[in-house]
Protein backbone atom coordinates (compact mmCIF):
# COMPACT_ATOMS: atom_id res chain seq x y z
CA UNK A 1 0.00 0.00 0.00
CA UNK A 2 1.31 3.43 -0.90
CA UNK A 3 1.87 6.00 1.79
CA UNK A 4 0.00 9.29 1.70
CA UNK A 5 2.32 12.12 0.63
CA UNK A 6 3.50 14.28 3.50
CA UNK A 7 1.56 17.55 3.89
CA UNK A 8 3.25 20.56 2.36
CA UNK A 9 4.02 23.19 4.97
CA UNK A 10 2.68 26.73 4.47
CA UNK A 11 5.10 28.96 2.63
CA UNK A 12 6.89 26.11 0.84
CA UNK A 13 6.34 25.05 -2.79
CA UNK A 14 3.97 22.16 -3.36
CA UNK A 15 5.55 19.12 -5.01
CA UNK A 16 3.35 17.27 -7.47
CA UNK A 17 6.11 14.75 -8.09
CA UNK A 18 6.18 15.92 -11.70
CA UNK A 19 2.92 14.06 -12.38
CA UNK A 20 -0.37 15.48 -13.58
CA UNK A 21 0.56 17.36 -16.76
CA UNK A 22 -2.43 17.70 -19.10
CA UNK A 23 -2.00 18.40 -22.82
CA UNK A 24 -5.05 19.14 -24.97
CA UNK A 25 -3.73 19.26 -28.51
CA UNK A 26 -6.00 20.48 -31.31
CA UNK A 27 -9.08 18.85 -29.80
CA UNK A 28 -12.51 19.24 -31.32
CA UNK A 29 -15.53 17.27 -30.14
CA UNK A 30 -18.54 16.59 -32.35
CA UNK A 31 -21.73 14.76 -31.42
CA UNK A 32 -24.02 13.23 -34.02
CA UNK A 33 -23.52 12.72 -37.74
CA UNK A 34 -24.42 14.45 -40.98
CA UNK A 35 -27.09 17.12 -40.70
CA UNK A 36 -27.52 16.25 -37.01
CA UNK A 37 -23.85 16.86 -36.18
CA UNK A 38 -23.22 19.32 -33.38
CA UNK A 39 -19.79 20.75 -32.57
CA UNK A 40 -19.54 20.97 -28.79
CA UNK A 41 -15.87 21.97 -28.62
CA UNK A 42 -14.08 23.80 -31.42
CA UNK A 43 -10.40 23.13 -32.08
CA UNK A 44 -8.74 23.79 -28.72
CA UNK A 45 -5.21 23.45 -27.38
CA UNK A 46 -4.15 23.79 -23.77
CA UNK A 47 -1.30 22.86 -21.43
CA UNK A 48 -1.88 22.42 -17.69
CA UNK A 49 1.26 22.06 -15.61
CA UNK A 50 1.62 19.44 -12.86
CA UNK A 51 0.07 20.66 -9.61
CA UNK A 52 -1.86 23.57 -11.15
CA UNK A 53 -5.41 24.40 -10.12
CA UNK A 54 -7.32 25.39 -13.25
CA UNK A 55 -10.96 26.49 -13.39
CA UNK A 56 -12.98 26.37 -16.61
CA UNK A 57 -15.65 29.06 -16.76
CA UNK A 58 -18.26 29.85 -19.36
CA UNK A 59 -21.97 29.97 -20.24
CA UNK A 60 -24.23 26.91 -20.19
CA UNK A 61 -23.76 24.67 -23.19
CA UNK A 62 -20.31 26.01 -24.07
CA UNK A 63 -18.59 22.62 -23.80
CA UNK A 64 -16.93 22.94 -20.37
CA UNK A 65 -18.11 19.56 -19.12
CA UNK A 66 -17.50 17.98 -22.51
CA UNK A 67 -13.87 19.09 -22.49
CA UNK A 68 -13.50 17.79 -18.92
CA UNK A 69 -15.01 14.46 -19.96
CA UNK A 70 -12.49 14.20 -22.77
CA UNK A 71 -9.68 14.48 -20.21
CA UNK A 72 -11.47 11.88 -18.07
CA UNK A 73 -11.69 9.51 -21.04
CA UNK A 74 -15.49 9.43 -21.21
CA UNK A 75 -15.62 11.33 -24.52
CA UNK A 76 -13.47 10.67 -27.59
CA UNK A 77 -12.29 13.77 -29.51
CA UNK A 78 -13.31 14.10 -33.14
CA UNK A 79 -9.90 15.55 -33.91
CA UNK A 80 -6.74 16.07 -31.88
CA UNK A 81 -5.56 14.30 -28.75
CA UNK A 82 -5.63 14.55 -24.96
CA UNK A 83 -2.56 13.39 -23.04
CA UNK A 84 -1.90 13.06 -19.32
CA UNK A 85 1.80 12.83 -18.49
CA UNK A 86 2.49 12.26 -22.21
CA UNK A 87 0.20 9.21 -22.30
CA UNK A 88 -2.73 9.49 -24.75
CA UNK A 89 -6.13 9.31 -23.06
CA UNK A 90 -8.18 6.51 -24.59
CA UNK A 91 -10.47 5.61 -21.69
CA UNK A 92 -11.00 6.38 -17.97
CA UNK A 93 -8.10 5.42 -15.71
CA UNK A 94 -7.00 5.52 -12.07
CA UNK A 95 -4.58 8.37 -12.83
CA UNK A 96 -7.66 10.66 -13.16
CA UNK A 97 -10.15 10.98 -10.30
CA UNK A 98 -13.59 12.40 -11.13
CA UNK A 99 -16.03 14.27 -8.90
CA UNK A 100 -19.48 15.10 -10.29
CA UNK A 101 -22.14 17.61 -9.22
CA UNK A 102 -24.41 14.71 -8.31
CA UNK A 103 -22.73 12.73 -5.58
CA UNK A 104 -23.09 9.34 -7.39
CA UNK A 105 -22.19 7.31 -4.32
CA UNK A 106 -23.29 3.68 -4.07
CA UNK A 107 -26.26 3.88 -1.67
CA UNK A 108 -26.05 0.24 -0.59
CA UNK A 109 -22.44 0.63 0.58
CA UNK A 110 -21.24 2.39 3.70
CA UNK A 111 -19.22 5.58 3.41
CA UNK A 112 -16.01 3.65 4.13
CA UNK A 113 -16.86 0.97 1.55
CA UNK A 114 -17.61 3.64 -1.08
CA UNK A 115 -14.12 5.09 -0.64
CA UNK A 116 -12.47 1.64 -0.45
CA UNK A 117 -14.14 0.44 -3.64
CA UNK A 118 -11.53 1.91 -6.02
CA UNK A 119 -8.50 0.47 -4.22
CA UNK A 120 -10.22 -2.93 -4.04
CA UNK A 121 -10.84 -2.88 -7.80
CA UNK A 122 -7.17 -1.94 -8.28
CA UNK A 123 -6.06 -5.07 -6.42
CA UNK A 124 -5.63 -3.91 -2.83
CA UNK A 125 -6.55 -6.32 -0.05
CA UNK A 126 -9.62 -5.50 2.07
CA UNK A 127 -7.31 -4.48 4.92
CA UNK A 128 -5.26 -2.17 2.66
CA UNK A 129 -8.37 -0.69 1.02
CA UNK A 130 -9.94 -0.04 4.42
CA UNK A 131 -6.79 1.70 5.63
CA UNK A 132 -6.74 3.90 2.50
CA UNK A 133 -10.43 4.73 3.00
CA UNK A 134 -9.81 5.71 6.63
CA UNK A 135 -6.86 7.89 5.62
CA UNK A 136 -8.87 9.88 3.09
CA UNK A 137 -12.02 10.06 5.19
CA UNK A 138 -9.87 11.52 7.93
CA UNK A 139 -8.44 14.01 5.43
CA UNK A 140 -11.95 15.26 4.58
CA UNK A 141 -13.06 15.21 8.23
CA UNK A 142 -15.43 12.24 7.99
CA UNK A 143 -13.56 9.31 9.54
CA UNK A 144 -16.14 8.87 12.31
CA UNK A 145 -18.91 8.60 9.69
CA UNK A 146 -17.36 5.62 7.91
CA UNK A 147 -20.07 3.18 9.00
CA UNK A 148 -22.92 5.46 7.88
CA UNK A 149 -24.71 5.18 4.54
CA UNK A 150 -24.77 8.05 2.01
CA UNK A 151 -28.44 8.85 2.62
CA UNK A 152 -27.63 9.55 6.27
CA UNK A 153 -25.28 12.40 5.32
CA UNK A 154 -25.87 16.01 4.28
CA UNK A 155 -25.12 17.11 0.73
CA UNK A 156 -21.82 18.69 1.71
CA UNK A 157 -20.76 15.56 3.58
CA UNK A 158 -21.67 13.35 0.61
CA UNK A 159 -19.56 15.51 -1.65
CA UNK A 160 -16.63 15.19 0.74
CA UNK A 161 -17.04 11.41 0.49
CA UNK A 162 -16.98 11.81 -3.30
CA UNK A 163 -13.70 13.73 -3.09
CA UNK A 164 -12.20 11.11 -0.75
CA UNK A 165 -13.29 8.36 -3.14
CA UNK A 166 -11.74 10.17 -6.12
CA UNK A 167 -8.44 10.55 -4.23
CA UNK A 168 -8.31 6.98 -2.94
CA UNK A 169 -6.58 5.69 -6.08
CA UNK A 170 -3.85 8.33 -5.67
CA UNK A 171 -4.56 9.98 -9.06
CA UNK A 172 -2.25 12.61 -10.49
CA UNK A 173 -5.25 14.60 -11.79
CA UNK A 174 -8.53 15.48 -10.06
CA UNK A 175 -11.39 16.42 -12.42
CA UNK A 176 -14.36 18.22 -10.87
CA UNK A 177 -17.59 19.02 -12.73
CA UNK A 178 -19.46 21.73 -10.78
CA UNK A 179 -19.02 19.71 -7.58
CA UNK A 180 -20.46 22.38 -5.28
CA UNK A 181 -23.26 23.60 -7.54
CA UNK A 182 -26.04 21.90 -5.55
CA UNK A 183 -24.87 23.16 -2.15
CA UNK A 184 -26.13 26.16 -0.19
CA UNK A 185 -23.92 29.26 -0.16
CA UNK A 186 -22.40 28.75 3.29
CA UNK A 187 -21.64 25.05 2.75
CA UNK A 188 -20.15 25.91 -0.61
CA UNK A 189 -17.67 28.34 0.95
CA UNK A 190 -16.61 25.74 3.52
CA UNK A 191 -16.18 23.13 0.79
CA UNK A 192 -14.06 25.50 -1.30
CA UNK A 193 -11.68 26.10 1.60
CA UNK A 194 -11.63 22.38 2.39
CA UNK A 195 -10.78 21.57 -1.24
CA UNK A 196 -7.92 24.08 -1.30
CA UNK A 197 -6.47 22.52 1.85
CA UNK A 198 -6.63 19.03 0.31
CA UNK A 199 -5.05 20.34 -2.91
CA UNK A 200 -2.29 22.06 -0.95
CA UNK A 201 -1.48 18.93 1.01
CA UNK A 202 -1.78 16.49 -1.87
CA UNK A 203 -0.02 18.47 -4.61
CA UNK A 204 -2.44 17.22 -7.25
CA UNK A 205 -3.46 18.83 -10.56
CA UNK A 206 -7.08 20.03 -10.44
CA UNK A 207 -9.31 20.86 -13.40
CA UNK A 208 -12.54 22.36 -12.06
CA UNK A 209 -15.63 23.30 -14.08
CA UNK A 210 -17.93 26.02 -12.70
CA UNK A 211 -20.46 28.68 -13.71
CA UNK A 212 -19.50 30.83 -10.73
CA UNK A 213 -16.99 33.64 -11.36
CA UNK A 214 -16.31 34.17 -7.65
CA UNK A 215 -15.65 30.48 -7.11
CA UNK A 216 -13.26 30.35 -10.06
CA UNK A 217 -11.26 33.41 -8.98
CA UNK A 218 -11.05 32.24 -5.36
CA UNK A 219 -9.86 28.71 -6.21
CA UNK A 220 -7.74 28.90 -9.34
CA UNK A 221 -4.20 29.55 -10.41
CA UNK A 222 -5.72 30.05 -13.87
CA UNK A 223 -9.28 30.80 -14.96
CA UNK A 224 -9.93 29.58 -18.50
CA UNK A 225 -12.99 31.21 -20.07
CA UNK A 226 -14.75 29.41 -22.90
CA UNK A 227 -16.83 30.97 -25.64
CA UNK A 228 -20.46 30.21 -26.30
CA UNK A 229 -20.99 27.05 -28.36
CA UNK A 230 -19.08 25.82 -30.15
CA UNK A 231 -16.77 26.18 -27.18
CA UNK A 232 -13.18 27.28 -27.35
CA UNK A 233 -10.87 28.92 -24.82
CA UNK A 234 -10.90 32.68 -25.35
CA UNK A 235 -9.16 33.93 -22.20
CA UNK A 236 -6.58 32.65 -19.70
CA UNK A 237 -6.71 34.78 -16.53
CA UNK A 238 -4.25 34.32 -13.66
CA UNK A 239 -5.53 35.89 -10.42
CA UNK A 240 -2.62 37.55 -8.60
CA UNK A 241 -3.66 36.19 -5.21
CA UNK A 242 -1.29 34.66 -2.67
CA UNK A 243 -1.51 31.10 -1.34
CA UNK A 244 -2.92 29.81 0.93
CA UNK A 245 -6.23 31.57 0.34
CA UNK A 246 -9.07 32.49 2.65
CA UNK A 247 -12.47 34.04 2.10
CA UNK A 248 -11.36 37.45 3.41
CA UNK A 249 -9.31 37.83 0.21
CA UNK A 250 -12.46 38.80 -1.69
CA UNK A 251 -11.82 42.39 -0.60
CA UNK A 252 -8.27 42.49 -2.02
CA UNK A 253 -7.62 44.52 -5.22
CA UNK A 254 -6.18 41.51 -7.16
CA UNK A 255 -9.35 39.53 -6.44
CA UNK A 256 -11.60 42.40 -7.50
CA UNK A 257 -9.53 42.99 -10.67
CA UNK A 258 -9.62 39.31 -11.72
CA UNK A 259 -13.35 39.08 -10.99
CA UNK A 260 -14.05 42.19 -13.08
CA UNK A 261 -11.92 40.89 -15.95
CA UNK A 262 -13.82 37.59 -15.97
CA UNK A 263 -17.19 39.35 -15.96
CA UNK A 264 -16.15 41.65 -18.81
CA UNK A 265 -15.01 38.73 -21.00
CA UNK A 266 -18.16 36.71 -20.28
CA UNK A 267 -20.42 39.73 -20.84
CA UNK A 268 -18.80 40.50 -24.20
CA UNK A 269 -19.03 36.88 -25.28
CA UNK A 270 -22.67 36.60 -24.21
CA UNK A 271 -23.54 39.74 -26.21
CA UNK A 272 -21.74 38.40 -29.27
CA UNK A 273 -23.52 35.04 -29.05
CA UNK A 274 -26.90 36.75 -28.56
CA UNK A 275 -26.34 38.99 -31.60
CA UNK A 276 -25.37 36.02 -33.78
CA UNK A 277 -28.47 34.06 -32.73
CA UNK A 278 -30.66 36.97 -33.83
CA UNK A 279 -29.14 37.50 -37.28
Amino acid sequence: MRDLPEPIRPGTPRDSGGKGAIDIDGVSIVFGHGDAAHTAVETTSLRVEPGEFVCILGPSGCGKSTLLNAVAGYVTPHTGEVRVDDTPVRKPGPDRGMVFQQYSLLPWKTVRDNVAFGPLMAGASPTEAGAVANTFLNMVGLKKFGSRYPTELSGGMQQRVGIARALANYPSVLLMDEPFGALDAQTRLVMQENLLEIWRKFGITVMFVTHDVDEAVFLADRVLIMSAAPGRIIEDIRPALPRPRSTDMVALPPYIAARQQCHEVIRAESRRAFAEQNL
